[in-house]
């Protein structure tokens, strides 16, 4: 096997790329970025009835937007690239069926006639006998006569992998140490289906072997799956990679992370208005830790600090209130220029792109610290764009006591003013106040929900300012003639 370090990422497509599945991706990466190696990626579809294009392209687009470029693999639902082409495992049965010959030539693999009902009812007695739910090895030493007898009652079979039957298997794991598995509780697994396609627990090994994979760093749910594939390695002679196996992720409540959790999808994070930095900043937290307790990086900063000794063994939990508070802050460090294009998907939804109205980069700017999600920005300026659509506590406040009179002076007070400027606007409204006997909240409160439609929002001169003397008379007047 190759001395460079060559780590993998390979979905199954029978559904969207989540939280964990883009955490596996990100380590792998990372790992692969700073050891100057590989990263591969690769499409598990051996489940013939729920793998679907739809799935990979899903997948692919879920990579693509978190910024994770892989050196080889798909390029899209049909494509590929690389040395180890295809990428595809359901294009790749010829080569499976290769090994799939040689372990049955030598003894290693046989022949299981057993049906699925068989296969119920043994388990069924297990559970009763409190034994743990295992195949009983019935068909491992049958005959070429029996097995003939058996075909010629028109009996179809799998094909199974002869599990050592003594001994223990020991798992070299870079996060959890040793971890040793007792041969006689493991079942001879199914490495060929009935419907003569190879299994997953097969495929990945003969891939990562032949695509000189180093390193398999994954979910621990596939842990209890490791030591059957340790003994396919050795059965065909091969040194295994080293598997790191990552802890689970919770949710807040300390159960596994799920939709009742929130969304779980990387697009919904997209959706709902996140960098792609962010997610990669805090999934790398996500069951990892640096010795500074650093919390947010560069990407340089992540790819020279990553490690697998970081990564801990006991289950991370997901944070969504974090992960909010953490997107704030890249956006509040995010140039206004480079915000504008990230959230154009948004504006453009929201229909705010090429409306008159100020310059977007002033709008956003004036709003550039409150923003918690991209998907924020077309709520907070919209206004500036879009006729004033009054909130029930705007309505209030301009339903109370003299509030038309105050609009309609303020409006001619300020319909001659000039220069239209946030300092100077301030002075003349706080002039304006004392000229009528009013308190500042009875004539600033009345003029941004007669501007804006809102009692909240930024702050009001420099408002004033960028939204226009020509709109803002306008408004004041608007407002007051609704006031009949």
């Amino acid at each position: 096997m190759t001395t460079k370090i060559r780590t993998r990422f390979a979905p199954s497509p029978t559904g969207f790329l989540h939280i964990g599945g883009a955490r596996t991706t990100l380590y792998n990466w990372l790992f692969a970025r700073r050891h100057k190696g590989d990263f591969v990626l690769r499409i598990e579809d051996t489940d013939e009835v729920r793998s679907t294009g739809d799935s990979v392209t899903a997948i692919l687009d879920s990579i693509k937007w978190l910024g994770l470029n892989w050196d080889e693999g798909p390029i899209d639902e049909k494509t590929d690239r690389g040395p180890h082409s295809p990428y595809y495992q359901m294009q790749r049965v010829p080569i499976y069926r290769k090994y799939l010959d040689q372990l049955v030539r030598e003894g290693k693999a046989y022949r299981c006639y057993c049906t699925k009902e068989e296969l119920d009812e043994m388990r069924r007695l297990a559970q009763l006998e409190k034994r743990p739910p295992r195949y009983d090895g019935r068909c491992r030493a049958l005959s070429d006569s029996q097995r003939s007898a058996l075909e010629g009652q028109g009996k179809t079979f799998s094909i199974r992998f002869k599990m050592p039957a003594d001994g223990a298997t020991i798992v070299e794991d870079a996060i959890r140490g040793n971890v040793s598995f007792e041969n006689k509780l493991q079942q001879d697994l199914v490495i060929w289906k009935t419907t003569d396609g190879p299994t997953y627990n097969f495929c990945c090994v003969i891939d990562d072997h032949l695509m000189e994979i180093s390193h398999v760093t994954r979910g621990d749910e596939h842990l209890s799956n490791t030591p059957s594939q340790v003994q396919i390695y050795y059965a065909l002679g091969w040194k295994p990679p080293i598997f790191a196996h990552l802890s689970m992720i919770l949710g807040p409540d300390g159960s596994k992370l799920s939709k009742r959790h929130g969304a779980t999808s990387v697009l919904e994070y997209r959706d709902q208005g996140y960098l792609p930095h962010t997610m990669r900043n805090y999934l790398a937290l996500l069951g990892w830790s640096n010795t500074e307790s650093q919390q947010l990086f560069t990407d340089e900063d992540l790819i020279a600090k990553f490690n697998l000794e970081g990564c801990q063994k006991s289950p991370a939990t997901f944070d969504t209130v974090k992960l909010q508070w953490m997107n704030g802050e890249y956006i509040r460090h995010t140039p206004i220029d480079e915000l504008i294009e990230l959230a154009k998907p948004f504006l453009q939804k929201a229909g705010l792109l090429g409306l008159p109205g100020p310059d977007l980069k002033r709008t956003v700017a004036l709003e550039h610290e409150k923003f918690k999600l991209l998907s924020e920005i077309p709520t907070l300026v919209e206004f500036f764009y879009k006729p004033v659509v009054l909130t029930p506590k705007a309505e209030k406040v301009l339903g109370g006591p003299g509030v038309k009179q105050v609009l309609l002076e303020l409006a001619e007070a300020l319909s001659a003013f000039a220069p239209f400027e946030d300092k100077a606007l301030e002075v003349r409204i706080r002039k304006f106040c004392e000229e009528k006997g009013l308190k500042a909240g009875q004539v600033f409160h009345p003029l941004r929900a007669a501007t804006t439609g809102r009692t909240e929002g930024p702050t009001l001169f420099l408002m004033l300012e960028i939204m226009g003397k020509e709109t803002v008379v306008s408004r004041l007047k608007e407002a007051a003639a609704k006031l009949d």
